[in-house]
């Protein structure tokens, strides 16, 4: 570098910028280090900023934790005239599959492998992250059609809600890849639909 040139100058990070590398860092840190390894001060390393901009929003590691989860959590919405349940279920499961290559979905599996040791934080994590984001994506479709009287809400069991979730992780832990659109279609078509009482359309 000759004299007369200058680095360049790095710019300070705020607001939403900060944020968002925090929270990208918090997923990383979980990741690598589990969660009893998560602390402010390697979070604030990978983020490349002070651990007192940490603390000046969140209390503790686990609460940024969920924190940065429900802002990388899906949340499904339908179409607001209620006329095409079998396109929005189909797209719930799409944003689903999108969500299980992301960070987020990676730092899930980490908590979820540690549940016996840190029962509370999965327990934060259905309340906080799950449950505030409306609980699975297909369930979220399925209560906005039965509010608008396109189904019947006594069908709109646990099970049920649940299947369509269900079934996309299964298929991706038996065969070990995620499911492409044609799979997604056939759990709608021949699964969730006939649950809440629609037979699948001959020839489609």
């Amino acid at each position: 570098m000759s004299g007369t040139e200058q680095a360049p100058a790095r710019t300070r990070r705020r607001g939403d910028d900060l944020v968002r590398a925090i929270h990208a860092s918090v997923l990383a840190e979980v990741i690598e280090v589990g969660v009893g390894g998560l602390t402010m001060e390697g979070i604030a390393k990978r983020a490349a900023t002070a651990k007192t901009s940490l603390y000046r929003r969140w209390a503790s590691p686990r609460e940024l934790l969920l924190d940065a989860l429900h802002e990388a959590h899906p949340e499904e919405v339908p179409s607001l005239s209620a006329d095409d349940l079998r396109g929005d279920l189909i797209n719930a499961l799409r944003q689903l599959v999108s969500w299980m290559v992301t960070p987020a979905a990676t730092a899930v599996m980490a908590i979820m492998n540690e549940r016996h040791r840190y029962p509370d934080l999965v327990d934060a994590l259905y309340e906080q992250v799950f449950g505030a984001r409306g609980g699975t994506v297909t369930s979220v479709v399925l209560r906005h059609y039965a509010d608008q009287g396109k189904l019947d809400p006594d069908l709109l069991t646990p099970v049920v809600r649940d299947i369509g979730e269900a079934l996309v992780f299964k298929r991706a832990l038996d065969t070990g890849v995620l499911p492409d659109d044609e799979t997604l279609v056939a759990i709608v078509d021949q699964a969730v639909l006939p649950a809440v009482g629609i037979l699948p359309v001959p020839g489609r």
